[in-house]
């Protein structure tokens, strides 16, 4: 179904959260994470002039560390949790638990889920460390020296954790949970969505020095979001049209493998976003939203510093609504082209191809094709 083809990154918000109540906790995400790399803007501008800079760059490395030390510390207690009920069953009646279904019965994986807090939480705090970060700029272009570089390579390890946590709790679990409280509607609200994708594009203006070491024009310079030509135009519209049959065709042939499109994936990119595709205004949303907020990050701000593969690799985990399934190797696939877009044109541009492939593959759904 085409509605499992729309490429957006599927952080979820809380579950049974009213809209008010769902911006307000991405407003919340958003502000800590910009925080934290404000502080290394800082620093960064105090090291571009030779300025002692060394204790900023520490509070931020600070921050991340408490934050990925109380996840790690969640982690190994849901383990030891798990495997306490697993190993002494008899707990669970004692505490007047279902002995059948236990603390842990709707989770697909606990033990993933487990993983998925403390190993991207160690994860991340390894890669602060200058010996790590000067093994990693053997093969992606950062500045291992640059605060700002350590924290936005830090932060990569979301990423893996989102990813891991998604496919522990199962896609078909997140589906059913899903089911139950949106009555109809959307998971994610239109709201939600355009809250989700503007504090995105904002996170990544911040990201690149915008009020500390950038002006306006220079940051979007910076982030390649410049007015495209008249053909560049065409050929982002064209472009993504293009794509559009060619992953048809490329699930088909997945379908005769036998690694077609899973049945939980489709559940839950339809509770998702499903209700969007009913209206013209949702239609344009899941096309321009995503392409503001993951084109400005991902195109705009990471590629240039983390390289057209890694970048691609960490768009296509973002989207852990598709598990690992086909939909994760198109949304790889479609991550190259439009990194090459970048690199041959601009963000801007990038933006198009993304933005219009988004709308058609909904529009294709609004119209029952």
């Amino acid at each position: 179904m085409a509605a499992t083809r729309l490429h957006r990154s599927s952080r979820l918000p809380p579950l049974g959260a009213f809209m008010q109540s769902e911006i307000i906790s991405i407003a919340i995400l958003f502000l800590l994470g910009s925080l934290i790399m404000w502080v290394a803007n800082l620093a960064q501008k105090r090291r571009d002039q030779n300025l002692p800079y060394q204790g900023l760059a520490l509070i931020s490395y600070l921050a991340l560390t408490f934050g990925y030390g109380l996840a790690l510390l969640a982690g190994l207690m849901f383990q030891a949790m798990e495997t306490l009920f697993a190993t002494q069953p008899q707990l669970l009646n004692e505490a007047g638990l279902n002995g059948a279904m236990g603390p842990f019965g709707q989770i697909h994986s606990p033990a993933l889920v487990s993983l998925g807090l403390w190993l991207p939480a160690l994860a991340g705090i390894v890669l602060l460390l200058p010996p790590v970060r000067r093994l990693v700029a053997r093969f992606i272009p950062i500045d291992p020296g640059s605060p700002v570089h350590a924290v936005a390579l830090s932060l990569t390890s979301l990423v893996v954790a989102n990813l891991l946590i998604t496919l522990g709790i199962g896609l078909g679990t997140l589906a059913e949970m899903l089911e139950q409280q949106a009555n109809g509607d959307s998971a994610i609200s239109m709201a939600g969505l355009w809250a989700q994708q503007i504090f995105t594009a904002l996170f990544a203006m911040i990201g690149v020095g915008w009020l500390v070491r950038r002006g306006p024009s220079s940051t979007f310079e910076r982030l390649g979001l410049v007015a495209p030509t008249v053909r560049q135009v065409a050929i982002a519209i064209g472009l993504a049209i293009l794509l559009v049959p060619l992953v048809v065709v490329v699930e088909y042939v997945g379908t005769l493998l036998g690694v077609g499109e899973n049945t939980d994936v489709e559940r839950l990119s339809e509770q998702l976003l499903g209700p969007l595709f009913r209206s013209p205004f949702g239609i344009f949303t899941v096309g321009a939203a995503a392409a503001l907020g993951e084109e400005t990050l991902l195109r705009g701000a990471l590629q240039p510093r983390f390289g057209l593969l890694f970048t691609t690799i960490i768009f296509a985990l973002l989207h852990s609504n598709y598990g690992i399934s086909i939909s994760t190797v198109i949304v790889f696939v479609l991550g190259l082209i439009l990194g090459i877009v970048r690199i041959r044109a601009n963000t801007t541009t990038a933006m198009i191809v993304h933005g219009v492939y988004n709308s058609t593959l909904a529009l294709l759904v609004y119209l029952g094709l």
